[in-house]
């Protein structure tokens, strides 16, 4: 494993920066446009200023994370100023047939704008996995309900645990696990290539499942199946009296969840341990705003509380000052 020091950025100059209000007030609608490719970067570092100062001034917000071995983001702004960066973005033959992901909000899921370096833009902490070299095979989402429909497949959800509790695939086994990093043990330690002979996974957008099934072939899984664009295509494309989606799905920026027509769900999410929360959630006993929910309250330190509590302090502050500014 290689490490990456990052170098702190100043923002670009006031010039690259446009008036995001002015833009705001033009949009009926906020687009968020998620992407992911599986590529060699070797000059991954020099492309963070350039990319951060073409979302800055297009108006955007959101994270993009470069690494050698590809890149990873999620963006939201106006129709304009998306298809602007992308525009940019596939300038460069490596991404010229880059695969995107759209829904739309009707305010901004993201607080500020960041491209951040990393050693993996999904970390899995394999090493010697590269999803650039081989992959399992890919399955539209068109195509995805008469697969797993199939009595001979196991059909694994590659997400955490917190995800699949919202919402997955009829049928769905999942690993129980707290990040991905957990993943690879899981299939260790319950996945037998002799007698699992057709394995299909599925994940929010499809890139942790780049990496998974790239894991299970050098593991000597033969028949590794993904679902093409992941979840959010399969929402996109597959009409919902057809679909074999339960629940909602968990994404990681303020909406928390999307519904089976992309539209922010009915989860919020604690700030204390970012896990969604339904409305029972909200009204235990146990949550308290930005400080702790059902799910975390047991294992706050009390330095967590104060800081939390006072982060939430300062939070409010800003409000009151917002309302009568």
């Amino acid at each position: 494993m290689f490490s990456v020091k990052v170098p702190k950025l100043a923002l670009p100059p006031a010039r690259f920066i446009p008036k995001s209000r002015d833009i705001i007030r033009r949009m009926n609608n906020i687009v968020i446009v998620t992407f992911y490719k599986f590529i060699p970067l070797p000059d991954f570092q020099k492309r963070q200023l350039p990319l951060l100062e073409d979302c800055l001034n297009a108006g955007l917000k959101g994270t993009i994370l470069l690494a050698k071995e590809g890149i990873n983001g999620t963006l939201a702004g106006s129709r304009e100023g998306i298809d602007a960066v992308l525009n940019k973005l596939k300038q460069d033959s490596r991404f010229t047939d880059l695969i995107t992901k759209e829904s739309v909000a009707d305010n901004f899921p993201f607080r500020r704008m960041k491209v951040r370096l990393k050693n993996e833009i999904v970390s899995m902490g394999q090493p010697g996995v590269n999803p650039a070299d081989r992959v399992g095979a890919y399955v539209p989402p068109e195509d995805w309900n008469s697969l797993i429909s199939e009595p001979d497949v196991l059909l694994v959800d590659a997400r955490n645990d917190y995800e699949v509790g919202i919402g997955s695939f009829e049928g769905a086994v999942s690993p129980k696990t707290d990040t991905f990093r957990e993943f690879p043990a899981y299939v260790e330690h319950n996945l037998n290539p002799k007698k699992h002979k057709k394995v299909a996974m599925f994940c929010t957008g499809g890139i942790r499942c780049e990496k998974a099934t790239s894991f299970m072939l050098d593991r000597g899984f033969d028949k590794v199946y993904h679902l093409q664009g992941g979840i959010l295509k399969y929402l996109e494309k597959v009409p919902e009296q057809q679909s074999l989606w339960h629940g909602e799905c968990f994404v990681f920026d303020d909406r928390v969840a999307v519904d089976h027509s992309l539209k922010p769900g009915s989860y919020r999410q604690c700030y204390a341990c970012r896990r969604p929360l339904s409305k029972e959630d909200l009204l235990s006993s146990s949550y308290s705003e930005g400080i702790s929910c059902p799910h975390c309250i047991e294992s706050l330190t009390d330095d967590q509380r104060s800081r939390f509590s006072e982060r939430q302090r300062q939070i409010e502050l800003a409000r009151e000052r917002k309302k009568t500014g």
